[in-house]
């Protein structure tokens, strides 16, 4: 192995499961190391500054704009990108949700909008207050995951197509079916 230079580390990613090691410049982001080192280019590059949601994944199950995130600083934490969500050939409920109901138009926002709803999903079913929320006390439980609740929870990710309404009703679908599997489950313990 040839040395590293003192401006690179040889880190290990640990992506969808699979851990991966490479040589990166400490400036290097984890959004880029993607795309260009590991050719994971399911995560898109849109304005490179954190404000459109295209670059969206899950590091340890919460979302990140991984084009704000040094791939140095991800190591050793547990990353999801798109092309890690489905179970093999079996999409997501979320995948299925968006496909179903029409959550696409062009696709270059729909990973990022994709992992930012299974993040939406996860911090509602925690109980975690938007900004819309009515009641946050933490004793009041979740909020109704409203139109307005995933709108407000969604609002970091954008679609220059306008598939909005679509997307919403795809969040919405597939949060029950969480709700719904997580029921059967609980009833069957």
């Amino acid at each position: 192995m040839t040395p590293v230079p003192p401006t690179y580390s040889a880190i290990i990613l640990n992506i969808n499961g699979e851990k991966y090691t490479l040589p990166v410049d400490h400036r290097t982001t984890l959004l880029d190391a993607l795309r260009e080192h590991l050719d994971l280019t399911g995560t898109k590059k849109g304005c490179d500054q954190g404000q459109c949601g295209a670059c969206t994944l899950l590091i340890d199950g919460r979302r990140a704009v991984s084009c704000l995130q040094l791939a140095v600083a991800a190591e050793g934490r547990e990353i999801t990108t798109i092309e890690g969500v489905a179970e093999g050939q079996q999409l997501h409920p979320v995948q299925q949700a968006f496909l179903d109901l029409d959550g696409y138009q062009c696709g270059y926002c729909t990973p990022g909008q994709i992992c930012s709803a299974l993040g939406v999903i996860e911090e509602h079913a925690a109980g975690w207050p938007s900004a819309v929320t009515d009641d946050v006390r933490p004793e009041a439980g979740p909020p109704p995951l409203s139109a307005d609740e995933i709108r407000e929870r969604m609002s970091g990710n954008l679609c220059r197509c306008g598939a909005y309404v679509s997307i919403v009703q795809a969040v919405a679908q597939a949060a029950e079916a969480q709700t719904t599997e997580a029921e059967a489950e609980e009833a069957a313990a």
